[in-house]
């Protein structure tokens, strides 16, 4: 059996479940650029991952672009100029990603404003109603 990746006390990730690529990253690294594969392209398939359905959902939509339409997850990672280290991030990333989607969100729950904000809100409607009243245009009695 893979290592196992802890995320949290309930979820693991089989490390056999992620696919790693190693890539030639883009942007500045000199001579060496075009020789040396540091970046880093992990794919994990979530329709396939044994997680909970529920964290199964939330991992699909944290992602949003990262997904494919198909179920597999690509996170990349090139920011280190070293590919163990990018490797490293790359990991850490899709952790904490399903340690996000693992947690439960908070239900929303309905308040009713109090009887003093009632009162203000009314106030200010009047103050704005009197204002604009005001505005409107005056009687010339000098003509």
């Amino acid at each position: 059996m893979g290592t196992m990746i802890e995320v949290t006390p309930t979820i693991t990730i089989d490390e056999r479940d992620i696919q790693l690529d190693f890539i030639r990253a883009s942007g500045p690294g000199g001579q060496n650029v075009n020789k040396v594969a540091s970046a880093v392209q992990l794919r994990y398939n979530v329709n396939d991952a044994s997680l909970p359905d529920d964290v199964r959902e939330r991992l699909t939509r944290l992602a949003g672009k990262r997904m494919t339409e198909d179920g597999i997850l690509i996170i990349e990672a090139r920011r280190y100029r070293n590919q163990e280290r990018n490797r490293q991030d790359a990991i850490n990333r899709l952790v904490e990603l399903v340690r996000k989607a693992a947690e439960k969100p908070k239900s929303r729950r309905r308040t009713k404003p109090t009887g003093a904000a009632k009162e203000r809100r009314l106030e200010t409607k009047r103050r704005q109603s009197k204002k604009k009243q005001l505005r409107g245009s005056v009687d010339r009695f000098d003509e």
